[in-house]
């Protein structure tokens, strides 16, 4: 198993990484994890999923009228 350790500033192991090949491979080797996996599932409701899709359709029909991200983060900085 190929797995990658994640450490924060301090050098501590603070997760595991698995490929999703391998994490496959457990959920049908282990069944409980099937179920761990599905209590842990979050759906957005449904006004959350029109809401991104008005956003999504809206940039694919003008995706050059978005807002640089760094200049507007300035923008709510200088207002502060």
């Amino acid at each position: 198993m190929t797995l990658q350790f994640i450490h924060d500033n301090n050098g501590n192991t603070t997760g595991v990484f698995i490929p999703i090949e391998e994490w496959q491979s457990l959920k049908a080797k282990y069944t409980d994890l099937q179920k761990e996996e599905a209590k842990n599932v979050v759906e957005l409701a449904p006004w959350q999923k029109q809401l991104i899709d008005e956003r999504l359709s809206g940039y694919y029909k003008n995706p050059s009228d978005v807002a640089d991200f760094d200049k507007t983060i300035d923008d709510v900085e200088k207002g502060l």
